[in-house]
């Protein structure tokens, strides 16, 4: 391939790839290469990253271990679709069984976090008879077209709402209570207004509540700990399952358990995975108990869901997370992190809230009377970039940065990027208050 500089990229990017594909940064970056916690842009540069594809890059870029399980079976078989049984993606299948909480039992196999969801609900409405669904606001679910109905953000729909039956719950919100109360005096008012939403805006009887443990795209809103026991007793209370979307809080990402809805001691019935599930080869999957996994009685295949490729490089993830004990590191580093970030917020009156569990951090950006500073985000942005840096955002608002890097992360990672972050925020200029 003739090499191209990074502006002939850009270039020819738009003009061949449609505009909606958006990217990060006033000057796009382009990268040619990878490995473990950096990349390299196409003029040599490095910078550390701590975004990972979107809490996709799990163990760090290119993993040898990871590429040498692609490498190995793609010699022996790159296809099979769902047509044809292969041995990797019913290891894979037998792996979920043995380490998701509960009766989570049989999976379908998908390419992505929205073809997960949306599984998982048609089988929910399949197996209850009924049709409507609670989701959340500032929940996303997907780009889809049903998805982004479910989705709780006007941002990521482009097409005015056509799926019936979506109805949306207040988020457990604390840093910004839809209620405008504080937690724990609020007695989980966001919990219990389901129950008067389902009463009021559903026929009664629910198909399923779809929700993220800590919502990824919303700005890593974590609700408090009693939150899903209250939920679970409203949604089964009028019928429904409890779907839990794994897409970015699986695999150790929160540091106390494989799974972050176990920080919640909550047992789905149905979950859904994807992004770090195979550290940046495409694959979804939605697991369920096995009576729900049965109600799908119709015929259906999946063209490339359970790829044999894809389901050898999940299980070397999985295996790699579980052998060198990875969800504990996200435990440790991520509690050394977010001491850091604490530290920043003291320094920096601009950061309002810091929040997130193990390698999932978030800083939400304000203006003095605490309302959303996206603006201080893009210079943060551009700042830490410069300074090597690679970090996301989210929020409804765009004012939330997000930091999800690779749970191979060590603390002197961690010290290199709050370095970077310490020197952006000093370019932020912060009215009084």
């Amino acid at each position: 391939m003739t090499t191209q500089t990074q502006n002939d990229i850009i270039a020819r990017k738009e003009q061949y790839i449609w505009p909606c594909a958006n990217t990060y940064y006033r000057d796009p970056l382009v990268v040619e290469r990878a490995e473990g916690m950096r990349v390299w842009d196409t003029d040599g540069r490095s910078y550390l990253d701590f975004f990972g594809g979107v809490l996709t890059v799990s163990i760090g870029h290119c993993h040898p271990e990871i590429n040498g399980a692609v490498e190995e079976q793609m010699k022996k078989v790159q296809h099979t679709s769902t047509l044809y049984i292969n041995q990797p993606v019913v290891e894979l299948a037998e792996k979920l069984a043995e380490i998701t909480p509960g009766r989570l039992q049989q999976s379908y196999f998908t390419n992505s976090g929205t073809e997960a969801d949306e599984t998982a609900l048609v089988v929910a409405k399949l197996h209850t008879g009924a049709h409507e669904v609670v989701t959340l606001r500032h929940g996303y679910s997907g780009r889809s077209h049903a998805m982004m109905d479910a989705s709780g953000h006007s941002t990521w729909k482009v097409l005015p709402s056509s799926v019936p039956g979506v109805v949306h719950a207040a988020a457990p919100y604390c840093y910004r209570c839809p209620f405008g109360l504080k937690y724990p005096s609020c007695e989980l008012r966001c919990a219990t207004d389901i129950e008067e939403l389902i009463q009021t805006s559903t026929s009664g009887q629910i198909a399923a509540f779809l929700a993220e443990p800590i919502q990824g795209v919303g700005g890593f809103i974590i609700p408090p700990k009693e939150y899903f026991q209250v939920v679970r007793d409203i949604i089964k209370k009028h019928g429904g399952l409890l779907i839990i979307d794994e897409v970015q809080t699986g695999w150790g990402r929160t540091g106390e358990a494989m799974f972050g809805i176990s920080y919640w001691e909550v047992e789905p019935d149905v979950m859904t995975f994807a992004k770090g599930m195979a550290n940046g080869v495409p694959i979804g999957a939605t697991i369920a108990t096995p009576e729900v996994a049965a109600s799908y009685k119709s015929l259906t295949f999946s063209t490339f869901g359970g790829n044999p490729v894809t389901a050898a490089a999940a299980l070397a993830v999985i295996r790699y997370i579980e052998e060198h004990h990875l969800v504990q590191n996200a435990k440790e580093v991520g509690g050394y992190f977010r001491g850091k970030l604490e530290e920043l917020k003291t320094k920096h009156s601009v950061i309002g809230d810091v929040r997130g569990m193990g390698l999932m951090q978030a800083l939400e950006l304000i203006h003095p009377d605490k309302s959303p500073n996206p603006q201080a985000v893009a210079t943060v942005f551009e700042k830490t970039r410069e300074f090597g840096l690679l970090i996301g955002k989210g929020g409804l608002w765009g004012h939330v940065i997000r930091l999800g890097p690779a749970l191979t992360c060590s603390k002197n990672d961690i010290d290199e990027a709050v370095k970077a972050l310490d020197q952006a925020f000093a370019t932020v200029l912060e009215p009084p208050t």
